[in-house]
């Protein structure tokens, strides 16, 4: 992986002598696809359980947890499953059966956490003795732990709780209901969401979400039970309240708790209507609070700080415009070496990038910049005054680790090929690096922050667990886009065994949409357990990141603005031409498959391009984004009343009557993303059309299938490509 100008992973089966071909064995649909009885044995490489106990690294195992030197390797015993279920049981509590779950929360003190379903324990294992817990029902959920205070939040049946150190239940709420929750995520997770409590610093305050949907349409969903699960046989009504685009929202507010009191204040943030709260910060004093404020049209935003005692705005420091949307993803944070700076990341420039504020709103440096996205900050070296994040600036298909300082000198951490996912040590002196590139199944590194060329520590290497398998040979590559102008990443899998005089089916796998990506540069490139199982049916497997998908700057994503799926599809074609043109595809026998915003895909090819797709399966699809939920389906496209004809021309049920080829549809029966509404009002509008899509359906699962409904899914969509595309 020197260069990406042509890379591609070759698997070569054909260089093999024919009696080790015949040694390795080929793949159970079981092993390829999560919820499958040898997935994990067969498709995961082996991993290594690494945590930061301030700067030591240490090694979670079932028996005990180890010490790791950075240096060269060995191990030492830090703490044993049998020391501290002898604390444990000697303290009337049950034991514990691994060290999975123990992690280490304040560096040089000998305190163990074990973090259960609905318990936590803190053990002190050198004075043998159990120094704090606290036991939760079963129905509490939103689990939230402040390691300064040892005080706890949690969610019961919509209401807010704080556990205190003390043993104190402090309850925050008593009106919570269906339309009016406390504590939980909001805004249907979008704009980084993805919690609803926000502890102070010091753990003495606790902001939180509350949001009232009383006044939000209720989608029907329809509960139903087994007989024997319940002596009502009738199904029930469970309705879910789901603003669908362009009409009325839900409101939201924020209110700051205090324990020592009793007592909430709400932020003075005037009426909620129709307006985004989001990226929830603290000052490092705890006496201020930063929130990201978003209107509906999501085209201006401003960060606002308010005073965490009497919950009054105080200023704006950062307004943001954009003539199409404008999507805050992460809270600012202050620099832990000087509390009147802070870092923001913004998209203003085109591309996501780290920029140094000052307290007052004064934006002193961008820090990183050029044409490449950074994802997420790790955290903050204060020795050095570094900031450290991840960002793809090696390769668009990449993720690496880098650090930069004050004056925006950036330095590469660690390898420069792959995909590197990186956790750092309390200091942010050292952090381990997971990786994994087209070749490598998994790598472990220990990689110091401050001696960048140093060589890092390879703690675990992982072998292939598709070693003794037939795998199929993966090529990438890159197309222009529909535009002539823009690169495109595609991966091609060819057939288990693959013959080039041979004429094969092939199947497109699409997602499309935003915040998502396919191909990566991480182990055989990104692909599904799926795309193996269908080249070993003798498919020719492509897949296609096309315009409006994530990690290529702003502008690859808003190609597709107030119009999602034309350009999205335009690009798709460019890979079906690319498809066509290969010697061994059979242009005849063309399937094209994907989920969600993938569903939408595929039945907006087949209906719109019903003469180049012979099969689809679409799964839990967008059908019409006037269906769709407020805050995604707005902000790509507009409201139905300000983008009637983008509405209109993004519609399948407008295309029910172009529908050729076999389309099967499959939806979970209590979808709450893509709800029943969407596919059964494309069913009615084919029955109307006199067009013949089939349908399956998964009663009781809801956006995705888990367990094995879902290896049910992927034998069932394969037997579809097997009966109609073969």
């Amino acid at each position: 992986m020197k260069s990406f100008t042509s890379f591609q992973l070759t698997i070569l089966f054909a260089l093999f002598p024919l009696s080790l071909m015949a040694q390795k064995q080929l793949f159970t649909i079981n092993d390829l696809i999560p919820g499958g009885s040898t997935y994990y044995r067969n498709s995961v490489p082996e991993n290594r359980y690494l945590v930061w106990w301030g700067d030591e690294c240490v090694e979670q195992d079932i028996h005990e947890c180890r010490i790791i030197n950075k240096q060269d390797g060995s191990t030492q015993t830090l703490v044993t499953l049998e020391q501290l279920n002898d604390i444990l049981t000697k303290a009337d509590h049950k034991p514990i059966h691994h060290l999975y779950d123990t992690t280490f929360p304040y560096a040089g003190k000998t305190f163990a956490l074990i973090t259960l379903s609905h318990e936590k324990i803190l053990v002190d294992w050198t004075e043998n003795k159990v120094v704090w817990h606290a036991t939760l029902s079963p129905e509490a959920g939103n689990t939230d732990w402040n390691k300064p205070s040892k005080s706890m939040a949690y969610t019961s049946r919509h209401n807010l709780f704080v556990l205190t150190a003390d043993g104190k239940t402090h309850q925050v709420s008593t009106d919570g209901s269906q339309d009016l929750t406390y504590g939980a995520s909001v805004h249907r997770d979008e704009f980084g969401i993805s919690k609803g409590t926000f502890w102070s610093p010091d753990g003495t305050l606790l902001a939180f979400y509350k949001m009232d949907q009383s006044m939000v349409t209720k989608y029907p969903q329809v509960s139903i039970k087994s007989p024997l699960e319940t002596l009502d046989c009738c199904a029930t009504l469970d309705p879910d309240p789901y603003p669908m685009a362009g009409q009325t929202s839900h409101k939201v507010y924020v209110g700051i708790f205090n324990p020592q009191t009793d007592k909430t204040v709400y932020l003075n943030t005037g009426d909620p209507t129709d307006r985004y709260f989001t990226n929830i910060a603290w000052a490092p004093d705890g006496k201020k609070i930063y929130l990201i404020e978003l209107n509906r049209d999501q085209n201006h935003g401003s960060l606002d700080e308010y005073d965490a005692l009497t919950g009054k705005k105080l200023r704006t420091l950062i307004t943001e415009d954009n003539e199409k949307y404008f999507e805050p993803l992460h809270p600012i944070q202050f620099l832990p070496w000087d509390d009147t700076k802070f870092v923001y990341q913004t998209r203003k420039d085109g591309y996501n990038h780290i920029y140094l504020y000052s307290v007052n709103g004064e934006c002193l440096q961008q820090l990183t910049k050029g044409s490449f996205e950074v994802f997420n900050i790790l955290g903050f070296n204060k020795k050095q005054e570094t900031i450290l994040y991840t960002s793809n600036e090696q390769h668009p298909l990449q993720q690496n680790v880098y650090k930069v300082d004050m004056k925006g000198k950036r330095t590469l951490l660690g390898d420069a090929t792959g995909w590197h996912n990186a956790t750092l040590s309390e200091s942010g002196n050292f952090f381990t690096d997971n990786c994994s590139s087209p070749d490598i199944a998994r790598h472990i590194n220990i990689i110091s922050t401050l001696r960048p060329k140093a060589a890092a520590l390879t703690y675990f290497k992982a072998e292939d667990p598709w070693k003794s398998f037939q795998a199929p040979e993966i090529k990438t590559g890159t197309l222009k886009a529909a535009d002539g102008m823009t690169d495109l990443y595609y991966r091609l899998i060819l057939p288990t065994n693959f013959d080039p005089t041979k004429k094969y089916p092939a199947v497109v796998y699409v997602y499309g949409g935003p915040h998502a990506h396919n191909i990566d540069a991480s182990r055989n490139w990104g692909a599904r357990g799926w795309d193996i199982w269908m080249a070993q049916q003798g498919y020719v497997m492509f897949c296609l990141d096309n315009r409006g998908s994530e990690h290529r700057g702003l502008a690859f994503e808003q190609a597709t603005f107030r119009q999602l799926g034309v350009e999205e599809m335009k690009d798709q074609l460019c890979g079906v031409d690319y498809l066509k043109s290969l010697p061994y595809v059979d242009a005849n026998r063309l399937g094209v498959h994907g989920w969600s915003f993938g569903g939408f895909m595929t039945t907006s090819l087949m209906t719109t391009y019903p003469d180049v797709f012979k099969v689809g399966v679409a799964g839990g699809p967008v059908i019409d984004w006037r269906f769709y939920e407020v805050m995604y389906g707005e902000r790509y496209m507009d409201t139905p009343q300000a983008n009637s004809e983008g509405y209109d021309q993004a519609s399948l049920l407008n295309k029910a009557k172009n529908l050729k080829g076999r389309l099967l549809i499959i939806y979970g029966g209590n979808d709450p993303v893509c709800v029943p509404q969407h596919t059964l009002s494309f069913m009615r509008a084919c029955i109307d059309a006199d067009t013949y899509p089939d349908l399956f359906t998964y009663p009781g699962d809801g956006h995705n299938m888990q367990g094995t409904d879902r290896i049910h899914l992927h034998n069932t969509i394969t037997r579809y490509f097997e009966d109609h595309l073969k």
